[in-house]
Order: structure tokens, then C-alpha cells, then sequence
């Protein structure tokens, strides 16, 4: 077989990328590498072919999405003999310190240890209150049960956060504020919480190997969809199904979307949208929104169309979406072209369930906390996703981080007053 045309498109700071890069590397192909991070133009062809994410490997003009071994093998004409079996992505390695090197597996000395400050959650909330926490000269611990797999970390690209003007991908952002944080001393392990007992002035916190003693906690968990997905939901997540408009708005200049929800959430992810695409097609599952839900607004908009007791029963396309089977008020199939599905049913639901009691939840499992991010139980601290908020967006996760170490601070240390960090 000659020797196939092969263009990959990554970014930086992307595992599945290296993983892709380094099977080509091993089997002897070369390959044109288009970082999407880097140049605007690849980017731009990417979301001209509607792909939203990275790796995207192009073989004689075959598109493969992520790293797939058996359709690398088949488009490269490779035998079995000839295939050998694909390595673990490589660790980046960048003047910042990566993911892999940060996050440590949980030692003896850390059950052992009582901590100033410990902070469920690694993703930009609790990397901001580390960096505060830390400086502050807390002793702190970071717990995250997968560090490059919450909303930040797996986001394409991030153009938008105060004072980093260049783009970069959300891995990179957060990579950075967790290294910061260790810069200062903070601590960072990988493991999962099970569950927490926050009746004591000491907080334990189970996880797989043991319990972790805290003098005060920041509950700063990620947020996820809801696990009942449609069908071709999973499939073309990050190519035409999004869960964020103001991350992703900008890719549907133009173009027909649809936006299905039940909820507040719902009309104002469809009223962001509307600025920017050409029809946004609202679908209502229910008869009535839950709560108390104004749509005159979006009624009022010229290229909003709203469809009550309509839901999308199938997503469809070949790369991308292009079409979705849409059941109607009458209970009958239609088939509507679209570009893009946003979607929020019930909106996203906050990774609280190990707190059962420990602290105050409301119904959909959402701390309840005060202005000053306190929760029900002095000396516990929520934020980020894991509380109710307007938006969803990484710099209110990290001014949240902030604010609930400065207030743990003050606890640890029976302040009267919380102690800013000036300098």
C-alpha cells in the first residue's frame, strides 16, 4: 500500500493527541500535524467540517475522531502482525507542569497528616482556593478522582478568561492554576471520595485507601448531564451536542440549532444563542417549564421558534450532527435539519451524592451555602458547580476558590475578619 495522506489536527496539552501522534510515529507513517490550539486557521477548518474536538486524524481523507485502533489499522492497510498494540498517551511535558505530575496516588504520611485545608475537587474552583489557601501558609490538599476529565479540562479551547490573552485549551488553563498552587506548597492526589463525616471539628473524609483528617473543607465538585442520554447523544458530543452556550455560541454563527430543556437554564442558553444563530428552535418536552419562567422574551425574537410537548427522540449525522428525530405534540415522527442540539433536562446535576446529610442540599443535590460560600456546617465551604449559580463559567468557579479559602482561613485561625490577600 503507498503511503497514505495523513493530516492530524490537535492541541496542546491533549493525551489523545500524543496517543495518536506516537501510534503513527511507531508504525512508520508520516503524518502533517495542525495544532488547533496554536494557528487560528486550523482551528477554523475544523469547525468548518463541524468537529469540535481533538484529535481529529485524516487518513486519504477518512476522518477518525479520538484515538480508534481499529480504524487506524483498517485506513492504514495495516496486517495484524504489523500492528502492534498501542502505548499509553505520554506525558506532556511544557513549562508547566502537567496533570500527570501533579496529582500524586495517596501515601501513608497523608492519612497520618491533619490538614489545614483540604479541597474536594481539582477543576478551577478548588485550583483557585488551593493557590489562595497555600499562599496563605495552609497546610492543603487537593482530592480529585480524575483531574483531566471535568468541564474545564476537557473544554476545546478558552479564549475568554481575564488576562490570559493567548487561546489555549482548558487542560492547559487548568494545568496552570494547579501548578500555581503547588508552587506554594499545596498538595494534590488522585482519589475518590467516598464519603465524609463532618460532625467534628476535625473533618474526615473516606476515600479509597483510608481517611483524610481536615481542620475545614471546600466542596468543590464538578457538575454533569443527566445520565439518561438520547440516542447519538454520547456519539456526537463535541460535534454538534453541547451542554454550554456561552462556551460554544460562537460555533453557530449562522446556523439552524436546536436547544431542548425544561427549565429556566434552557431559555436563557436559547435567548445567548439567538444572538448569534440564525434559527434556534426551542423544544419544551413538558407543558409547562419548571418554575416560574418568563418566555415573552424569546417569543419577542424573530429567528426563535418555541415547540411545547416536542423532544428529540434520535441525533443523527456522519462526522457531525445534521439531523435529529423530533417527537411532536401528536405523538408523530418528524426529521428536522439542524447544525447543532443544546441540551438542558433538568439541567446539570452537581456530584454531591457522597454528602448524603453532611450538609445542607437542596432537591437537585446543590449546596446550600451563604454569601460568604459558607455551608450548614462551620467550617465546610462550597463552590464552583457544586452550588446554584446563574452561569457556568471556569472564572466564578475561581473567585469562588478564593473566597472559600480567605473564609477557611479565618476559621482555621479564629479570625474575626477575613484577611485579604493584597501582596
Amino acid at each position: 500500500m503507498a503511503n497514505p495522506e495523513i493530516i492530524v489536527y490537535s492541541s496542546t496539552g491533549c493525551p489523545y493527541c500524543e496517543k495518536v501522534k506516537t501510534y503513527l510515529k511507531e508504525h512508520g507513517f508520516e503524518y502533517e500535524e495542525r495544532n488547533a490550539s496554536i494557528h487560528k486557521e486550523y482551528f477554523d477548518q475544523l469547525k468548518e467540517r463541524k468537529i469540535y474536538g481533538t484529535p481529529a486524524t485524516f487518513i486519504n481523507g477518512k476522518l477518525v475522531l479520538g484515538f480508534q485502533e481499529k480504524k487506524f489499522i483498517k485506513l492504514l492497510g495495516l496486517s495484524e502482525a504489523e500492528a502492534k498494540p498501542a502505548a499509553a498517551a505520554p506525558q506532556q511535558e511544557s513549562n508547566e507542569e502537567n496533570a500527570n505530575s501533579i496529582f500524586k496516588p495517596v501515601t501513608d504520611r497523608v492519612l497520618e497528616e491533619v490538614f489545614d485545608f483540604v479541597t474536594i475537587g481539582g477543576g478551577p474552583a478548588g485550583a483557585s482556593a488551593a493557590v489562595y489557601a497555600a499562599r496563605g501558609k495552609m497546610k492543603t490538599l487537593v482530592i480529585d478522582k480524575a483531574p483531566k476529565a471535568g468541564t474545564l479540562a476537557i473544554t476545546h479551547k478558552i479564549a475568554n478568561y481575564p488576562g490570559v490573552r493567548e487561546e489555549l485549551t482548558g487542560l492547559e488553563l487548568l494545568t496552570r492554576m494547579q501548578a500555581q498552587a503547588k508552587d506554594f506548597g499545596a498538595e494534590f492526589i488522585r482519589s475518590n471520595v467516598l464519603s465524609v463525616d463532618f460532625s467534628d471539628e476535625i473533618k474526615k473524609i473516606e476515600v479509597a485507601e483510608g481517611t483524610i483528617k481536615a481542620k475545614s473543607v471546600f466542596i468543590a465538585v464538578g457538575a454533569k448531564a443527566p445520565s439518561s442520554k438520547i440516542k447519538g447523544e454520547e456519539e456526537f458530543t463535541g460535534r454538534g451536542v453541547s451542554y454550554c452556550s456561552t462556551c460554544d455560541a460562537a460555533f453557530y454563527q449562522d446556523q439552524v440549532v436546536v436547544v431542548m430543556g425544561d427549565n429556566e437554564e434552557a431559555v436563557h442558553e436559547a435567548e445567548t444563542l439567538a444572538k448569534y444563530c440564525k434559527t434556534v428552535k426551542l423544544l419544551i418536552p413538558v407543558v409547562k417549564l419548571k418554575g416560574d419562567v418568563d418566555l415573552s422574551g424569546l417569543e419577542a425574537k424573530p429567528n426563535v421558534e418555541i415547540y411545547k410537548r416536542h423532544r428529540i427522540r434520535d441525533i443523527q449525522g456522519t462526522d457531525s450532527v445534521e439531523k435529529i428525530v423530533v417527537l411532536n405534540d401528536k405523538r408523530e415522527e418528524e426529521i428536522w435539519a439542524v447544525d447543532g442540539v443544546f441540551l438542558y433536562l433538568g439541567g446539570l446535576k452537581p456530584g454531591t451524592d457522597f454528602l448524603k446529610d453532611a450538609v445542607k442540599r437542596d432537591e437537585e443535590g446543590y449546596v446550600a451555602v451563604d454569601e460568604n460560600l459558607r455551608t450548614s456546617v462551620d467550617g465546610v465551604f462550597a463552590g464552583g458547580d457544586a452550588r446554584r449559580t446563574l452561569v457556568k463559567q471556569a472564572v466564578i468557579s475561581a473567585a469562588d476558590g478564593a473566597i472559600a479559602a480567605l473564609g477557611a482561613e479565618q476559621h482555621v485561625n479564629k479570625r474575626k475578619t477575613l484577611r485579604p490577600q493584597y501582596s
